[in-house]
């Protein structure tokens, strides 16, 4: 069976650590420069917490779920074993594994976070490899994990990451201000979660196209115009009102102006 060393203590080792003992896969230990956080997810995992300035368990497969800045400094103080390194990056290359001869990317297409682990069997895995040895070793481990996977070299990776970006991070940070508009008028957030939760369903059902409504759908200047107005005070925010609606407005062949 491979042995999987998982490196890192945040939300993407949390989630995919959880996933890999769920699977059955023999995850060996989990490290980590954070003694308190490594401790911690190790008890969560049932695994031993490793230190990474001591010698650390033979492995198959190592895999950084760290931050994209801290990847060349961990794979860089990593000794030649002749394990495959890994990271978990969706838009970063595969140069900052070069130190180690078989290399390269394991990623899973979602936005992760603490509490609820994760079922990730529907949940596309990306794997990206330097060779044979590696990709063999990877293509098995995702396929462990989840029942959608992809190779894709780092160019269609770093398009993935910018559409991953536009469909969630943005969203959400929208969410966030629509939010914060309810709090200005003492009104509860929650008013807006039915609407979240049922537009997201829709467009997973029939698209963005069809499920796209408002103003800018319907080429309403009017009420874009009125909504500018209530955002006269927030600059900023009404300069991403507008330039959405307008893209929204040429793109259903409505005049923008």
């Amino acid at each position: 069976m491979t042995r999987i060393l998982l490196i890192g203590t945040g939300r993407m080792a949390y989630q995919l650590g959880h996933a890999i003992v769920a699977s059955g896969l023999d995850l060996v230990g989990v490290a980590g420069r954070d003694v308190e956080a490594r401790e911690r997810l190790a008890r969560f995992l049932d695994r031993k917490a490793l230190d990474l300035t001591r010698p650390l368990p033979k492995a198959d497969l190592v895999i950084l779920a760290v931050s994209d800045d801290a990847i060349g400094t961990v794979s860089a103080a990593l000794p030649r074993t002749g394990a495959v390194v890994a990271h978990t990056a969706g838009a970063i290359g595969m140069d900052l594994l070069k130190d180690h001869p078989d290399h390269g990317v394991l990623w899973p297409i979602q936005s992760l976070s603490h509490g609820q682990p994760m079922d990730m069997g529907d949940v596309p895995m990306v794997v990206d490899a330097n060779g044979e040895v590696a990709r063999s070793v990877l293509l098995m481990v995702a396929n462990k994990l989840s029942e959608v996977v992809l190779e894709l070299p780092l160019e269609q990776r770093q398009r993935v990451h910018l559409a991953a970006v536009l469909t969630s991070n943005l969203t959400v940070w929208l969410v966030r201000e629509g939010q914060r508009l309810l709090r200005e008028q003492k009104l509860p957030t929650s008013l807006l979660t039915p609407l979240w939760r049922s537009t997201a369903a829709r467009v997973a059902t029939f698209g963005p196209d069809q499920t796209l409504t408002g103003p800018a759908r319907r080429g309403d200047k009017e009420t874009i115009g009125h909504h500018l107005e209530l955002l006269t005070k927030d600059p900023e925010l009404s300069k991403v009102y507008a330039l959405l609606s307008e893209q929204i407005m040429k793109a259903f062949a409505h005049e923008s102006r």
